[in-house]
């Protein structure tokens, strides 16, 4: 049997293709997908140079949740037919990092083992073979349509928004620049797990900010000098506890060691290519800088709780696989509000 799944043919050139469908080996499960997330890191691998890519053809999609279809034998803990969502960083499950359910950071693959991502194929296509259920969340009632970004969008903005829980008090203040998918959700989780802290949406984009302030952001504003003087008065003139940069260009990572606070965290989250800029003055003193990546299968069961319990939702575009080429090029131009999911199976 054979199908159709999106793939990186060549640098610069994603298409369809006809490929065969998996059969799952010893421990292995076939998923049959429901939605496939389209993420910024898949851009950036369409637009990477050849040195800079796993081999090729693969299929695209790290972001993926659907139904079991099949178990490979020994594979034991779901049956046919169970919605699940799919841990995204598949790593080697021996390693210190991966022994504590931290496969983001495994030893063995440097921490970007996963479909869609290491050359090895993803979820933009009917079926996704995964190489163990250890990598299966169950969804219970939520759609696998709607629960893919669940998987990346979310589980990485819990873990930024987590790591820092210790700052974000009474009186606090958490500021999350760019509002796009993975920002829009950091503002939920901000909102769930912390609701002591003021949270600031920073972007360029109005209908973004509407979007963040219908999601729970107390202040809404267009990135440039003002928002930084709006912040600083807001917080007395010390800055926030936390800055969230989503983006990771020049600009955006200048402006979150403007509004960071001594003793504050900076995260940066987006994957732009922007550097920031250090030196004895800035960030603030004894502001911690940290780049997280992913997060652990412990915090992705907690992001599906909350899901589960309605304290986040993720605003979802949905596209057929026919369509994948278009929603990229949307992605691309920021015409996607929330996030984009490829739904091969209708």
């Amino acid at each position: 049997m054979t199908m159709q799944a999106f793939q990186i043919v060549e640098p610069h050139k994603a298409e369809l293709r006809e490929v065969p469908v998996p059969e799952p080996g010893p421990g292995q499960v076939l998923v049959k997908v429901g939605g496939a997330g389209a993420c910024h890191s898949d851009l950036h691998l369409m637009d990477a140079p050849p040195d800079r890519l796993p081999a090729l053809p693969f299929t695209l999609g790290h972001e993926n949740a659907g139904w079991v279809e099949k178990l490979g034998p020994g594979a034991t803990g779901f049956a046919p037919g169970d919605p699940v969502l799919v841990y995204g960083p598949w790593g080697c499950g021996t390693c210190p990092s991966c022994r504590v359910g931290m496969e983001n950071y495994c030893e063995n693959n440097g921490g970007i083992g996963g479909g869609g991502l290491d050359g090895s194929d993803g979820g933009m296509a009917p079926y996704l073979l995964v190489p163990s259920t250890r990598f299966l969340i169950p969804l219970g009632t939520l759609d696998p349509r709607d629960a893919a970004p669940l998987a990346d969008a979310a589980l990485t903005s819990y873990h930024a928004v987590k790591r820092s829980l210790h700052l974000l008090g009474a009186g606090s203040t958490a500021v999350v620049i760019g509002v796009g998918g993975l920002g829009q959700m950091a503002i939920q989780i901000l909102r769930a797990v912390s609701s002591a802290t003021t949270v600031v949406a920073v972007d360029t984009a109005a209908d973004k900010l509407a979007t963040a302030r219908r999601m729970g952001a107390d202040e809404a504003l267009v990135s440039g000098d003002a928002a930084v003087t709006r912040i600083k008065d807001m917080t007395r003139g010390q800055g926030a506890q936390l800055v969230l940069d989503m983006v990771g260009v020049d600009p955006t990572l200048r402006m979150a060691a403007q509004v960071a606070r001594v003793r504050g965290d900076v995260t940066i989250v987006g994957l732009g290519g922007g550097a920031l800029p250090v030196n004895f003055a800035s960030p603030p003193h004894e502001c911690s800088v940290a780049s997280p990546y992913w997060g652990a299968i412990g915090e992705l069961m907690d992001v599906v709780a909350l899901a589960q319990a309605g304290k986040i939702e993720m605003l979802v575009e949905h596209f057929p696989l026919e369509r994948a080429g278009e929603a990229y090029q949307l992605l691309r131009e920021g015409k996607i509000q929330g996030r984009a999911v490829i739904t091969p199976n209708g």
